[in-house]
């Protein structure tokens, strides 16, 4: 009762700017359509009347400019109310703005990976019905029948599943995954800043889903577009990265008895000398190295040894 009639004096506060706020603003267009007309008539012992309406206008000026300072402070004042199970299909309240600070004592990362492996051992095919539900009614029914789900590591679970779904390029289905991703993550969202378990709020959030005005929507929609586009940017470095991987695994296994990559050694001998080794003609290696500085020619061979792309007395 003391929170609606909190709400109510902040109402009525509200209304009492813009009423006033407009009866300056009515008051102006008249002051300034009055002046207009004596600049046009141009009459005559009109000019005290002109300097007269031209200090209320001033006057007016500075009254709209205090309203509308008065009404900033109090949206911003807006902005900052807690939100609650009474405000929550407020219009003042259609986009969805959170940042209430954590009070429950921080679990450290091995903590949550040893309760986060052991949730979806349990849960991971739950989880996963969940991220392919398209339908709001259908999401909320599963939550209902399966209220365990709504919790953080739910919400875990479905980002790294999404992310494994763009690396194995499976877009269309990552793309649905990303939406019943936000979706759990506005709902714990929703509960923080009502400061009550998430499974008891999350009809809250399908009611105002249903309820919603399009700026609410459109703000959980560009959520779930930017959500995909970090999908797509950690799929993409993860991708890069396991080649990297690979690659310095397969230039391991080529390095030879010295401890060089016969291929960065083959890509950095003289053209005359790769054309010996691509034809594999001895003769034509023994008559190109003759050519060549001794110095030059030395260290290449040396080279060649140490990686194993050329191996004295192969034959032997």
């Amino acid at each position: 009762q003391a929170r609606m009639e909190r709400m109510e004096q902040f109402q009525k506060e509200k209304d009492e700017l813009d009423k006033g706020c407009r009866d300056c603003k009515r008051k102006l267009a008249e002051c300034q359509k009055k002046m207009k007309e004596l600049e046009v008539a141009e009459q005559e012992g009109g000019k005290g009347d002109l300097e007269r309406l031209q200090a209320e206008a001033q006057q007016l000026r500075n009254e709209e400019k205090s309203w509308e300072n008065k009404l900033e402070e109090l949206r911003k004042k807006e902005k900052n109310m807690p939100w609650n199970v009474d405000t929550l299909s407020k219009d003042g309240f259609s986009k969805s703005v959170f940042n209430v600070k954590q009070t429950d004592e921080e679990e450290s990362e091995d903590q949550k990976e040893k309760k986060l492996k052991t949730f979806v051992e349990r849960n991971e095919k739950q989880i996963k019905h969940f991220g392919m539900l398209r339908r709001w009614d259908d999401s909320q029914k599963y939550l209902a029948d399966n209220p365990h789900l709504v919790c953080e590591e739910t919400a875990n679970y479905l980002v790294i599943w999404c992310v494994d779904l763009e690396v194995e390029e499976k877009h269309a289905l990552m793309e649905q995954v990303a939406h019943q991703t936000i979706v759990m993550q506005f709902i714990l969202e929703l509960a923080k800043g009502l400061k009550v378990d998430p499974r008891a709020c999350f009809r809250q959030f399908f009611a105002k889903i249903k309820t919603a005005d399009q700026r609410y929507m459109e703000g959980l929609y560009d959520e779930v577009e930017s959500f995909k586009e970090r999908v797509r940017g950690r799929a993409k470095a993860r991708v890069e990265q396991a080649m990297k991987e690979y690659e310095e695994q397969e230039r391991q296994k080529r390095l030879g008895p010295g401890g060089l990559d016969p291929v960065e050694v083959y890509e950095s001998l003289p053209p005359e000398l790769q054309k010996c080794f691509d034809v594999k003609d001895v003769l034509m290696l023994q008559d190109a190295i003759s050519k060549m500085d001794p110095t030059e020619a030395k260290h290449h061979m040396q080279r060649c040894v140490a990686s194993g792309l050329w191996v004295p007395n192969a034959k032997a």
